[in-house]
């Protein structure tokens, strides 16, 4: 009986530091339910907000004790009934699961299973969910950017900022991106960055203002809010858009900045994401990873007793370098 099976998983049993995440090894394997799917976890992505929720401080909180982690590449172990599009065997990615997925086995409904092209290895499976549809989300629904605008990606060599520049490189957007570190640097230019900046040099702003030829930029994916959002505001053209995926904390800005541009500010939350967009986003990617475009850079890789050690370091670390995943 597959309701018997034991795995190793990570458990929070309370919110609070990255100590709370405990690897536990007689967790039951979850059993598919209706239009459900059990799938064999290979890799999983590590997303800022899961720290968020793990810490309590979310607005959004799971029942404890919980399982965090949505993104999981892995391979179908057993399909629920009145699932018909994918089949055991088949090599997936998810962009949330049900029963979490820090642990060796997770259930996802089959609306969030996507499959996994050959050409694409588990790690970089796990890299896509949080990261693509969140970019997406982002620079098409709620940016509504167009070819030949200029988007700055503010924040550009982690998950969801590789994943910007690839998207915005696609869209055929000008892409400026920053990052941290000279190798975060390197990675935002591999990857469809036409000029790179770094964000913790003096004076980058007036760097990128001249890139514009003071024009401006139309567009602004921002990672960090609370540091940057007053100078994302300066930084705008006429009608331009900043569009806020991560924030830890609050920030003050002059709303004349927004006047004179007539700009706007938009937040951004994947979890109100309808089924029609969700569907819409995954045809574009899916022909990405056809094209060759969409290929997930993966930075820091850790073993899955070791989770507590990624959450520290995804919030703490001078600058990302490629999407953070767990080796299941």
């Amino acid at each position: 009986m597959s309701g018997c099976r034991l795995m190793r998983a990570i458990r929070v049993s309370e919110f609070g530091a990255p100590s709370v995440l405990k690897l536990c090894s007689d967790v039951t394997v979850p059993h598919p339910g209706h239009r459900q799917v059990l799938i064999r976890v290979q890799a999983c992505g590590v997303n800022p907000v899961e720290t968020y929720v793990r810490s309590g401080t979310y607005s959004r909180k799971p029942a404890l004790p919980y399982t965090p982690g949505s993104d999981v590449a892995g391979v179908v172990e057993t399909v629920g009934e009145g699932v018909s599009a994918l089949k055991a065997g088949d090599r997936v990615f998810t962009t949330a699961t049900e029963s979490g997925g820090y642990a060796e086995y997770a259930v996802a409904a089959e609306q969030c299973v996507h499959k996994l092209p050959d050409a694409l290895d588990f790690t970089q499976g796990a890299a896509i969910g949080i990261p693509y549809f969140t970019a997406y989300r982002a620079l098409v629904h709620k940016a509504h950017a167009k070819a030949g605008e200029t988007v700055l990606v503010h924040g550009a060599s982690g998950g969801v900022g590789v994943a910007a520049c690839q998207l915005s490189g696609a869209l055929g957007l000008k892409v400026l991106g920053t990052a941290g570190t000279p190798e975060g640097m390197k990675v935002v230019l591999n990857n469809g960055a036409h000029l790179a900046f770094n964000h913790r040099e003096e004076g980058y702003t007036d760097k990128i203002m001249e890139a514009t030829e003071g024009r401006g930029i139309d567009v602004i994916v921002e990672m960090l809010a609370n540091v940057n959002l007053s100078k994302d505001l300066q930084m705008l053209a006429h009608g331009g858009r900043v569009t806020i995926v991560g924030s830890r904390g609050p920030i003050e800005i002059n709303p004349r900045d927004t006047m004179i541009k007539e700009s706007s500010v938009t937040g951004v939350a994947l979890f109100f994401a309808t089924p029609e967009e969700t569907k819409q986003c995954a045809a574009l990617l899916y022909a990405g990873m056809e094209a060759g475009w969409l290929n997930p850079v993966v930075g820091s890789k850790y073993p899955l007793d070791k989770a507590a050690q990624a959450h520290h370091d995804i919030i703490e670390s001078p600058g990302a370098a490629g999407k953070m995943v767990l080796m299941i």
